[in-house]
C-alpha cells in the first residue's frame, strides 16, 4: 500500500511541476484587510491552468505513470475541476483520459473537459456510486484509476500551491483552505508545516456537508449523503485515507460557510478585486470573514481553490 505523503513529496512534485503549472499570483485587498484589521494574502489558484488548483495534482501524478500506464490511459471521476485537470494533463503527456462526471455537473466544466481531449461518461451523483463505477470501468478498460483527492500523489501535487505561498509572504499566523475530499488541504498542511511551523491551517467546507467537521471531531472518517450546496467542487461524502491522516495530525480546525456567505465572497472578489471565483473558491475567505475567529494583528494566507463557474450561474447568484 502506499504510504502518507511527506513534505518532501511536496517539493518533489514542485520540481515536476516547474515549466508545467503556473506560479499563481499572490494578490492583496486593502478593503479586506480593514475588514478583518489583518493582512490577507490571497493565493489565487483561479488563475491556475484549467482554471483550479486540480491541474497541479493531476499532472504530478499522472507524470509519474509507467510507460505501460501511459498507454492504458487515465479514468478519474469528477464534478468538473479534477476531470479538466487529469484531461489536460493527459493531453500534455499524451495519454488516453475517461472521466464520469455526474449529469448536474456545470457545463462549462463539462464541455472544457471533452475540449481538452477527454471522453466524458455521465452519471447519477445522487443515486450511484462514483467510486464503485469507476474502480469498474477502469479494470474494464486497462486504465489507472486517478481519484480526485485521496492519492499520494495528488495530494502532494496540491501542496505546491501553499509552498508557493510561503515561499513568497513568508511564515503566516493562520491559513484558510477550501475542503472537499482534503487533498488541497492536505497538501498545504504539509507545506505549512514546513515552512511556517507555527500557522494555524483551517479548512473550510459547506455548511451542508460538514462531514471533514465531524470527522475531526469523532477522530473517524464519517461519510454523509452527497451535499445540497453552491459549492459543487465540495459535494464529497467523505474525506479519504491518506487526506484524513494528514488532517488529523496537522490541521487545527476544519470550519464551515454558508451558501449566503459564498454568494457574499463571490460578490467581494468580483466587485472588489475583479476576479471571477466559483462558489468553491471562496470558501475559505466566507470563513475568515464569518467563524469568529481573532484574526486582528495578525498576516492571513486565503487559499483561492477556483474560478470555474458558468457566467450565467454566476450572474444569477451574484447579480
Amino acid at each position: 500500500m502506499a504510504s502518507i505523503p511527506t513534505y518532501e513529496d511536496v517539493a518533489a512534485a514542485a520540481g515536476r511541476l516547474l515549466g508545467h503549472a503556473h506560479r499563481t499570483p499572490v494578490l492583496r485587498s486593502s478593503t479586506a484587510d480593514s475588514r478583518l484589521g489583518a493582512q490577507l494574502h490571497f493565493k489565487c489558484e483561479n488563475f491556475q491552468r484549467m482554471g483550479a488548483f486540480k491541474f497541479r495534482g493531476a499532472y504530478n501524478a499522472l507524470s509519474r505513470f509507467s510507460a505501460g500506464q501511459r498507454r492504458g490511459g487515465v479514468l478519474a471521476f469528477s464534478s468538473g475541476n479534477h476531470a479538466q485537470a487529469i484531461a489536460l494533463s493527459a493531453r500534455l503527456l499524451q495519454m488516453p483520459a475517461a472521466i464520469l462526471m455526474p449529469l448536474d455537473a456545470p457545463a462549462s466544466k463539462v464541455e472544457a473537459t471533452i475540449g481538452y481531449g477527454a471522453e466524458v461518461i455521465q452519471y447519477d451523483r445522487y443515486t450511484q456510486d462514483r467510486e464503485a463505477l469507476a474502480e469498474r470501468l477502469a479494470s474494464e478498460r486497462g486504465m489507472t484509476l486517478i481519484p480526485p483527492y485521496d492519492h499520494p500523489d495528488v495530494i502532494a501535487g496540491q501542496g505546491t500551491a501553499a509552498k508557493e505561498l510561503f515561499e513568497e509572504v513568508g511564515e503566516l499566523d493562520a491559513l484558510f483552505v477550501c475542503l472537499g475530499g482534503g487533498g488541497l488541504l492536505g497538501g498545504s498542511a504539509l507545506a505549512a508545516r514546513a515552512l511556517s511551523p507555527r500557522c494555524k491551517v483551517y479548512g473550510v467546507e459547506p455548511e451542508a456537508g460538514n462531514d471533514g467537521q465531524q470527522s475531526l471531531r469523532l477522530g473517524r472518517i464519517v461519510d454523509i449523503a452527497t451535499p445540497r450546496t453552491i459549492a459543487d467542487g465540495a459535494q464529497t461524502q467523505h474525506l479519504g485515507k491518506f487526506t484524513f491522516e494528514i488532517i488529523r495530525r496537522d490541521v487545527d480546525d476544519i470550519l464551515t460557510a454558508s451558501d449566503e456567505q459564498l454568494v457574499e465572497a463571490m460578490r467581494f472578489f468580483a466587485e472588489r478585486m475583479k476576479m471571477i471565483v466559483e462558489p468553491t473558491g471562496c470558501l475559505s475567505f466566507a470563513a475568515a470573514c464569518h467563524a469568529g475567529l481573532q484574526l486582528r494583528g495578525k498576516r492571513v494566507g486565503i487559499l483561492v481553490s477556483g474560478g470555474n463557474v458558468d457566467l450565467k450561474r454566476f450572474a444569477a447568484l451574484a447579480g
